[in-house]
């Protein structure tokens, strides 16, 4: 009699297991590419695709509840309406405190996302195409031509060089005035009359001031541009206009470096405002930013400086789920197996 309870009551326990496995997961994840994504109607990226490769390893059948803000994915996890939770969630200590989380899926941190034309280093070539160097140069040879045709009109009767008529002698005075400035003038055109070599010494002198001119307005728009126009690192952030997501680990670090940003609610809503123009640089995870600019944003957007604030991803359940444990044995075969390897060589390419 003993036996035949126990047997039952191992029945009755086996088949409440089984039905447990074959019940449908809820699983909740937010649009984050390439991590997770719906494209054609399918649900893909590097999450989905592990989502799929565990499901398969642990026998799951699993429906996806896609929301709009991140607060609502972990949301529905802490509350314990979600079975668990997978994008590009970071493992933080707060978090932590709030849910669980399996070993790490994948190792991210933030970097910075700047305006293409904001990640061109200053070039001789910008320096030297700018509005102020071409008004210099104007008015450089507007005192050359000036200054030629002065000479032109003190020495015309004095020596047979500047002997010409006016509308003949605009380009030789010019030439004149030029090789004076470059090359200290010729000997034997020297001028004769005192006019003439009062202004000849004024030429030679005011030389070097506009070559001096020249070289300076080079030099200065290159650094200029270097110091204002560049965001290479977090130091530059400081003044410039920053944008990010509210809540997020970048948030939280933007905060505690008290550099001022704009909080957006989704990542559409704070690329749109990148694509308007309304910031100078955003901070986010570095996956995802790079993503954005190696794709929809390849021709507007540019990452720069390396990734900081290293931080790993992971799958969140609620506090005490059953799931994790088998979710950490799975995550570990898939490592083992390579399945892992062919998914992440799939979206980011071979790992450094």
């Amino acid at each position: 009699m003993i036996r035949a309870l126990f047997a039952l009551i191992c029945l009755t326990f086996a088949t409440l297991a089984k039905q447990a496995q074959a019940q449908t997961l809820d699983v909740t994840t937010v649009t984050r590419p390439p991590f997770s994504y719906v494209e054609d109607g399918a649900q893909t990226g590097f999450s989905m695709d592990l989502l799929a490769a565990l499901a398969q390893s642990l026998d799951w059948d699993y429906s996806v509840n896609r929301v709009e803000a991140f607060s609502d994915m972990l949301g529905a996890v802490q509350d314990g309406t979600a079975d668990l939770a997978i994008a590009n969630i970071s493992i933080t200590a707060a978090r932590e405190t709030q849910m669980d989380f399996s070993q790490p899926i994948f190792e991210a941190g933030l970097q910075i996302m700047v305006p293409s034309e904001a990640a061109r280093r200053p070039s001789l070539l910008h320096a030297l195409l700018s509005t102020e160097l071409f008004i210099a140069i104007g008015l450089a040879f507007a005192i050359l031509l000036g200054g030629g045709m002065l000479m032109w009109g003190f020495e015309r009767r004095s020596q047979p060089y500047f002997d010409r008529k006016l509308n003949e002698a605009w380009f030789p005075s010019f030439w004149w005035a030029l090789n004076l400035v470059v090359n200290g003038g010729f000997e034997e055109r020297m001028p004769r009359t005192p006019f003439g070599r009062v202004l000849g010494v004024v030429l030679v002198v005011s030389s070097l001031f506009i070559v001096s001119v020249f070289t300076a307005r080079i030099t200065s728009v290159m650094t200029v541009d270097a110091i204002s126009g560049n965001v290479n690192s977090v130091n530059d952030l400081y003044g410039k206009q920053v944008g990010t997501i509210s809540n997020s680990t970048a948030a939280n670090f933007l905060n505690r470096r008290e550099i001022e940003f704009t909080g957006y609610s989704g990542l559409d809503e704070m690329l749109t405002a990148f694509k308007d123009k309304e910031l100078d640089a955003v901070v986010f995870d570095a996956p995802i930013l790079s993503y954005y600019a190696s794709h929809e944003g390849r021709r507007i957007a540019s990452v720069t400086g390396g990734v900081f604030l290293r931080e790993n991803y992971g799958i969140a359940f609620p506090t005490g789920s059953p799931l994790v444990e088998d979710v950490n044995q799975a995550l570990l075969s898939l490592r083992e197996d390579g399945t892992y390897d062919e998914i992440y060589r799939k979206w980011f390419g071979v790992r450094n």
